[in-house]
């Protein structure tokens, strides 16, 4: 049986265990299930632990090498501007489809909430707390992190929001590389193609345990959120989802056959596999190793293009993270009765495809940028308390939507830059 018929199966068992678990065996009746999803919890936790762990040397020695080698092409230049433009295009044509889904369907009118209750809840508290530290600094403090005073601290950090500086670092260490290594064979440059291919064999050895782990995953969030977790926030999601499907078809599937001279059908059923941990993980960064691979023996994208963009893009390119910001921002807005303005929405849109760019690539790295933009167009911070109840479905959902997005990337790119065969290119 193929690995992703084994994760679809791990996925669906997963979600129809789950809704039995919830309606028959709820942990108030059946205290014995809290023992089976801390199991569940464990296991599925282990296999990220493996992901995680490998993704800092992966990014730092993928983004290197990739730099290293469009550098001495000097191709980078081009790369690096075709990659910015794609970025930059589909990011705003995924807020712009937020903003009209939101405004024509308007799913926050007519709910009702206690809002000294919502202020009071602990993750939004923790949030606002986020957020506060992050308006403390002056403006140009944004610009001055971005480059790391100290790099091997920035990846320590990755995960607590230094990952982008972490990757500047990269950048700026493989095109000098690319200046002073005379060929492949030099040691460093070897070294770390021998890091970035251990890193991959690592994640190999822990794909193994895939199937069972996406099925505790999945499992132990539908056991807990039940089928009716939605419940008056329905059009909400409805509208997040609905906007997700027609980036995704309709977006993607244009760009991929205008530009990218593919049948975007068979470009996204190849990808299949790569949808689904991205869904189970919720997480860009995690779902990077199987990207890169699905990249280059999959789809056959050239190696120096595709670890590149989807490195660069893990974190960087968030087109469904910024196509929720931009309905999610609206939706509050509708909730607290805030009429938004022509250029409220304006600064919705172009905040919400900068927000996408800057936003980690982890379980819920989006909800402080999200305040950022709430607060900036003047709708109360504890208002982000509605959606926290279906954010982890919505996560998952906006992950797959980003993920596809860096591999529709690294297609056109490639295509622009002029690489048709990445057999013929090589690695």
């Amino acid at each position: 049986m193929k690995m992703p018929t084994k994760l679809l199966i791990g996925f669906l068992l997963g979600v129809v265990l789950g809704l039995v678990g919830h309606y028959g065996f709820p942990i108030a009746a059946v205290p014995a299930m809290r023992w089976v999803t801390d199991l569940m919890t464990l296991i599925g936790s282990v296999w990220l632990r493996i992901i995680f762990m490998v993704v800092v040397p992966l990014i730092g020695a993928g983004l290197m090498l990739g730099v290293f080698e469009l550098g001495r092409g000097r191709n980078l230049g081009r790369v690096a501007l075709s990659s910015v433009a794609y970025t930059l295009l589909l990011s705003f044509m995924a807020v712009l489809i937020a903003v009209a889904l939101a405004t024509i369907l308007k799913p926050g009118a007519g709910i009702t909430f206690d809002r000294q209750v919502l202020a009071q809840n602990q993750s939004v508290i923790a949030i606002q707390k986020s957020v506060a530290a992050a308006q403390a600094k002056p403006w140009f403090q944004f610009f001055v992190d971005l480059l790391p005073q100290n790099p091997l601290d920035a990846a320590v950090r990755a995960f607590q929001g230094e990952i982008i500086s972490f990757m500047f670092f990269c950048l700026f260490f493989g095109f000098a590389l690319s200046l002073t290594a005379s060929s492949e064979e030099n040691v460093f440059v070897r070294c770390l193609a021998t890091v970035f291919e251990t890193s991959l064999k690592v994640i190999e050895i822990g794909m193994k345990l895939a199937p069972v782990a996406i099925f505790c995953i999945i499992f132990k969030t539908v056991y807990a959120l039940g089928a009716g977790f939605l419940g008056n926030l329905a059009l909400f999601v409805g509208t997040v989802v609905l906007g997700l499907l027609i980036q995704q078809f309709v977006v993607y599937g244009g760009a991929l056959a205008l530009f990218g001279r593919t049948n975007p059908w068979e470009f996204f059923k190849k990808c299949k596999e790569v949808y689904l941990y991205a869904f189970s993980t919720a997480s860009s960064n995690a779902t990077l190793p199987i990207a890169l691979e699905t990249a280059e023996h999959v789809l056959k994208l050239p190696p120096r293009i595709s670890r590149f963009v989807l490195t660069v893009g893990a974190s960087a390119n968030q087109n469904g993270t910024a196509l929720f910001e931009g309905v999610t921002v609206l939706f509050l807005a509708q909730v607290y009765g805030i009429h938004l303005s022509i250029e409220s929405q304006l600064v919705v849109v172009l905040m919400s495809v900068l927000a996408g760019i800057g936003t980690a690539g982890v379980p819920g790295g989006s909800l402080p940028l999200i305040v950022v933009l709430m607060v900036q167009v003047g709708i109360p911070a504890e208002g982000i308390g509605l959606i926290l109840g279906v954010d982890r479905f919505l996560d998952m959902c906006r992950t797959t939507l980003n993920v596809s997005g860096d591999l529709v990337i690294a297609k056109l790119v490639s295509v622009t830059a002029g690489y048709h065969d990445a057999a013929a290119e090589g690695s």
